[in-house]
Formats: C-alpha cells, structure tokens, sequence
C-alpha cells in the first residue's frame, strides 16, 4: 500500500455526502480542492481550509486524485464531458450511484480520456464517513487502488478493494443491500406475527438479532456447496423439503392472526420451484439454481 503522502485531492459534488468526504481529507492534511454548481455549499469547507475552485476544469487539474460523488451518472458527465483533456493524468473515483453497465461504460470514457478509473460504492451515510465502520468498495484499475490506497482509506477503515472489473463495487453494493431489506422485511413480518399477541417489538428483538448468528453458519455452509458447483447441495442442516414445510407453518400463522400473506406466500412460491425442479433432498443453497436462472421466475 502506498504512503499517504497528504497529496492534493479534489471532490467533485457536495451534497452530503460529498461535503463528508472532503471533510475526512482535509482532517488528514490533504490539500483539498471542491466544487460544486452551487458554491455556497463549500462555506463549511472554506472554514476548515478547503480551496473552492471557481470552475470544474480547475478543480480538477489541482489534484491527481479526483473523487466524484453527484447525483446520477448522468450529472457526472454534464460536469466532466466538456472538459476536454484535464481528466489525462489523473484517477477518477467516482463514488456516484448507479448500475454495473454504468461502471463499466464510463471506464472506457475515462479511459478515452486518459484517465484511470475506480468506480465506488458507498455503505455508510454521511456521519460515519472517515469513521472505522464505513464500508466503502472499489473497483476498477488495480494500480490507481494501490497508488492511493491510504488516502481512499480515510473515507472508511472497511475500504476493500473488489476487483478489476469496474461493475463489482456496484454489484457488491446492490447485493448487500438485498440482504438487508430481505432481513428487514423479515423482522418487521415478525414483529407483526408477535404484536398480533401483544407482544412488543423489543421484547423480539433480542431473538431476532441472537437468530442471525445462526442464520450466518447456515449461510457460511451454503456459500462453500455454492462456490463447489457441484449441484449436491448436501442438506448438513436441513433438507429443502423441511424447510418448506416450516414456511407452510409461517404462511397459515400469518394468515390465523391476520397479518400480510405475501412475504411468506412469496418465498413459499419460490421454494416450491426449486421442489419442483427435484431438489427436495438438498440445502437451502439449492435455490442458487433459481435465482441463476431468469427463465425459471
């Protein structure tokens, strides 16, 4: 990993999110240039010694490291597009959301422009930014990472590095964020089940959050029969038949104490496909085959 050598840095956007960042630049003494279509924005920046830079161009042409962070790709490229040659250089990390088509169709602009390209991922909201939980995913050119490494660290201790494929920040992004509204939804469902009862929330949390543990070695079992490829799926915990059935128990619960059918009736659909398809004897792991196949839905 390179040395932070507290080199220039510009941020490109300062919404929240942007101001954050640039804030946790400047804290580690890196002179940091901002902009922003309305400049007003940087006042707070200013203060704590960031330079506003009267253009986009400028601002980019005062630091190797240019970290982007707007609305849509769509903005970043109203921004950068007429700039013409002040990209050649330098490394653009574009911490913008969007999709791993988007990623991977603006390394090859940035590329055009002679620039190296790291496409990021965002887990974390404004005030755990420079925080040792922020979790922040890169992909994209292997020696821009390397070469400002420790300076992207300071946005977040969990900042990893995914890959030379500029779409895998995106799609690590999106992937955990399915596990989390597939657990939220679960625990909200839950907790109706249980105030159905009058039992609180609170007094179910301890439950659901203890459960996860176990929920993560299933998880840890299926994640090695998944990457084996083998389609065994040995059922070392439960079969997927028994599982079914325990999901025909939440389904006719749910509906006894009046709550909302459709999550359970949902993952009961889908789990009687893969019955279907002839994996009743394996794990869980075996509804890999469904989700790998769009046909199948």
């Amino acid at each position: 990993m390179a040395g932070n050598d507290r080199s220039p840095v510009t941020v490109i956007g300062l919404g929240l999110m942007g101001q954050a960042l640039a804030a946790a630049f400047l804290r580690a003494g890196h002179p940091t240039t901002v902009w922003n279509r309305t400049p007003e924005k940087a006042a707070d920046l200013v203060r704590e010694g960031a330079v506003l830079a009267p253009t986009a161009a400028e601002a980019v042409t005062a630091g190797e490291l240019v970290v982007v962070c707007l609305t849509t790709y769509d903005a970043m490229h109203e921004v950068l597009d007429p700039l013409d040659g002040a990209l050649s250089g330098r490394v653009l990390a574009n911490l913008t959301s969007g999709s791993s088509e988007q990623a991977r169709e603006t390394e090859t602009w940035a590329s055009e422009r002679g620039a190296a390209y790291l496409d990021g991922a965002i887990m974390a909201v404004p005030a755990m930014i420079g925080g040792d939980e922020a979790v922040l995913f890169y992909s994209g050119s292997a020696s821009a990472f390397e070469k400002h490494e420790a300076t992207l660290r300071l946005l977040g201790g969990r900042t990893t590095y995914v890959g030379e494929d500029p779409g895998l920040a995106v799609l690590y992004d999106v992937a955990l964020l399915g596990v989390m509204w597939g657990t939220l939804n679960s625990f909200v469902h839950g907790a109706a089940l249980l105030k159905s009862a009058g039992i609180d929330a609170t007094a179910f949390l301890p439950w659901a959050t203890s459960w996860l543990d176990a929920v993560k070695l299933f998880a840890t079992d299926y994640a090695g029969q998944i990457d084996a490829g083998d389609a065994e799926y040995p059922a070392n915990d439960a079969k997927l038949s028994t599982h079914f059935a325990s999901i025909e128990h939440l389904l006719h619960e749910s509906e006894t104490q009046g709550v909302s059918t459709e999550l359970p009736a949902f993952v009961h659909a889908l789990v009687k496909r893969a019955l279907d398809k002839g994996h009743g004897d394996n794990s869980y792991a075996a509804m890999i085959e469904l989700f790998q196949d769009p046909k199948a839905s």
